[in-house]
């Protein structure tokens, strides 16, 4: 998977988890921190779209554009 595959996901679940009232940014960093998808809510298919990428690559893709 290609990191514009990953943004593209973690994009589509920061978008459902803010029209629900989520803080995007501290449930995603919560779920990176401690590998628990109870940090992704399950609706929207959430938890099944961010559990695809591997945490590893996210942090990697997300590092690699900051750097940029």
């Amino acid at each position: 998977m290609d990191s514009s595959e990953i943004k593209q996901i973690i994009k589509e679940v920061s978008t459902s988890l803010k029209e629900k009232g989520y803080d995007p940014v501290s449930q995603i960093v919560g779920y990176l921190i401690s590998n628990d998808l109870g940090y992704i809510p399950d609706f929207d298919d959430n938890r099944n779209k961010i559990a695809t990428l591997d945490r590893t690559l996210i942090l990697e893709s997300m590092i690699s554009d900051y750097l940029k």
